[in-house]
């Protein structure tokens, strides 16, 4: 159902099924659709309430149809990733569109989230189906294994999945300790079973000197 047509353009090929989108993230459509807005960062309830907590406005538009629709996101490196029952860690601003069965919704996940100053939550995917995540350039994707814990830096965190524990660590940054100030006063530890995708480029952070 997703593919990729080069590699910042996606195109979803629809029977009557249904995906949902990042919010004026279509390019262009062919056939017969139809076109729901959604609320975004979760559903439900809780959803309602971590967004008014971290003051979130993301919105996610459903289409419906038969035809193919081609989505992109601001020229953004476009990632698939299968989903075989197992639970997708994304940040809300790097999730592009997924399939409709799968299920969306909201994690806490404390330091990191105040870090980075995009709220103390994020977005959850999990179920069987595909999902499709953007990245400032080409992601890499690199595995956690039980002897090989991963540090990241959160502004090139993307998202993760498996059985991974994290946590926050202080201290000593990856530019300060080049000499360079301005670091992310906060480092990920992943530990445990898994992949985490990082992009090459890191986005703005508000608390680097925290």
């Amino acid at each position: 159902m997703f593919r990729l047509q080069g590699s910042k353009v996606l195109a979803v090929d629809m029977t009557g099924d249904a995906v949902k989108a990042k919010n004026g993230s279509m390019v262009a459509y062919d056939g017969q659709m139809a076109f729901k807005k959604m609320s975004g960062g979760g559903e439900g309830l809780r959803g309602m309430v971590t967004r008014r907590l971290t003051g979130e406005q993301m919105t996610v538009m459903e289409v419906k149809g038969h035809g193919t629709c081609w989505f992109a996101d601001r020229a953004a490196e476009i990632n698939l990733v299968n989903l075989q029952g197992d639970k997708l860690y994304v940040e809300s601003s790097n999730l592009l569109a997924t399939d409709a069965g799968l299920r969306t919704g909201t994690s806490f996940t404390g330091l990191r989230g105040a870090s980075q100053g995009n709220g103390l939550f994020t977005t959850t995917v999990e179920g069987h189906g595909q999902a499709a995540i953007v990245s400032d350039g080409p992601a890499v994707v690199l595995r956690v294994g039980p002897q090989y814990p991963l540090t990241v830096d959160p502004g090139a965190y993307v998202a993760h999945q498996g059985n991974l524990r994290q946590s926050f660590q202080s201290g000593v940054t990856f530019r300060t300790l080049m000499g360079e100030g301005g670091g992310e006063a906060f480092q990920i530890r992943f530990e445990g079973d898994g992949l985490v995708y990082v992009q090459p480029s890191e986005r703005n952070t508000i608390a680097g000197e925290v």
